[in-house]
């Protein structure tokens, strides 16, 4: 007489606990084929990540433009972006992030990873605020180094990076991040192609210190999600409180292979 409710039950709370669970009331958690522009109130962000990979759509045209445009759209106050050419021989020259940042009329921050082809290839951080301050370093990868930025707002701090494709390296690239957040004197969010499913030990590791704010949708490929790689997360510590508005993996096929993910969250 008790199993349905008992399924029900499990049915509901399961991709909770896989997700994390934020302190505060979850009041919209769905994926929309639109993103909207609400109206934000004091003390919410939207966080966006993107995995732009650098501009190249799955038309395998690069048009930086049409991403410029997609971000635009989403209104987002910071974005984390991942593949960014800096005046490579491959982009012809051209300072990718710097491009998008000027189209996009926001600022700019860029952490190169590695050297590559007469320039840098790396991350990058977008943001309608400038940063108090900026840093980087490098994280663990064993087919090519990774990299962790890091920029402070006046209430917040973001860390963007991009996860190495081996778990191993991912597991040691959490150690050295949560490292780097003790006794915290602000908020930090972690947003990022992270290449880790839910299940994972690198994302399983991460809910030690963090609660995943933008939930288990899948982000990659951009043509057909299956997988869910692409995440925003919230410290978890010193009674910080995160109330998630809205979640939403836009659906955007063609302008890169993974998705763009964002997340409204206001928090006290």
């Amino acid at each position: 007489m008790r199993l349905v409710p008992l399924i029900i039950l499990i049915t509901n709370i399961l991709p909770m606990i896989l997700a994390g669970s934020a302190v505060g009331q979850i009041t919209n958690s769905v994926s929309t084929s639109e993103p909207q522009n609400i109206q934000l109130v004091e003390n919410t962000i939207r966080i966006l990540t993107y995995n732009v990979r650098n501009c190249v759509g799955m038309d395998r045209k690069t048009d930086y433009d049409r991403v410029a445009a997609i971000i635009s759209a989403i209104h987002p106050n910071v974005v984390a972006l991942q593949e960014l050419d800096s005046v490579t021989a491959r982009s012809k020259g051209v300072n990718v992030l710097k491009v998008l940042a000027e189209k996009c009329g926001m600022n700019f921050t860029y952490g190169a990873s590695i050297p590559y082809s007469g320039g840098k290839y790396g991350i990058g951080i977008l943001s309608t605020e400038k940063p108090v301050s900026t840093s980087f370093i490098s994280l663990p990868g064993s087919e090519e180094k990774r990299g962790l930025l890091m920029a402070e707002f006046k209430n917040y701090i973001l860390f963007c990076t991009h996860f190495s494709l081996t778990e191993a390296d991912r597991v040691a690239s959490v150690k050295l991040i949560n490292q780097k957040v003790n006794e915290p004197h602000k908020r930090i969010f972690l947003a990022g192609d992270l290449n880790a499913s839910p299940a994972s030990e690198a994302i399983i590791s991460l809910t030690d210190y963090w609660i995943n704010l933008s939930g288990i949708q899948p982000t990659f490929p951009s043509s057909d999600p299956k997988q869910c790689i692409d995440y925003i997360w919230g410290l978890n510590c010193c009674n910080f409180r995160y109330n998630i508005i809205k979640q939403e993996v836009v659906s955007e096929k063609t302008a890169s292979d993974h998705r763009p993910v964002f997340v409204d969250v206001s928090f006290e």
